[in-house]
């Protein structure tokens, strides 16, 4: 009962979704401060619902709309900004081992240098 309930009520909260989009031009699709508010309301409605109804969340339903939401409406939209990650494991190791190997070095470095001044002088 409860699942055929949230299925009916998760339904009018895409339809309410699908209302709020119809005022967005399409240039502005991609724009968060326009379209963070029918957004949030359908993100809102499947998660109140969700838990008035002793229902989890998130939920296969609730996902479904959500990605139908980006299917539909924001599937070219890009980042302005590049998401950056983690370099591969070698590379990481090699970034961190190279600092520490070079430390013995430039110690022993300064180290010959004052010894060589001191000679000189």
């Amino acid at each position: 009962l409860t699942e055929g309930n949230y299925t009916a009520i998760t339904q009018h909260c895409w339809d309410y979704f699908v209302y709020l989009m119809r005022n967005v031009l399409t240039s502005e699709l991609c724009e968060w401060k326009v379209i963070s508010r029918p957004y949030s309301e359908l993100q809102n409605c499947l998660e109140g619902w969700a838990e008035r109804l002793n229902y989890s969340y998130p939920n296969a339903l609730a996902e479904q709309y959500i990605f139908q939401s980006h299917h539909i409406y924001f599937h070219n939209c890009t980042l302005e900004h590049p998401v950056y990650f983690d370099p591969p494991e070698d590379v990481l190791l090699a970034m961190i081992i190279a600092p520490i190997c070079l430390i013995p070095f430039l110690v022993t470095l300064v180290i010959w240098r004052s010894k060589d001044g001191k000679a000189q002088a």
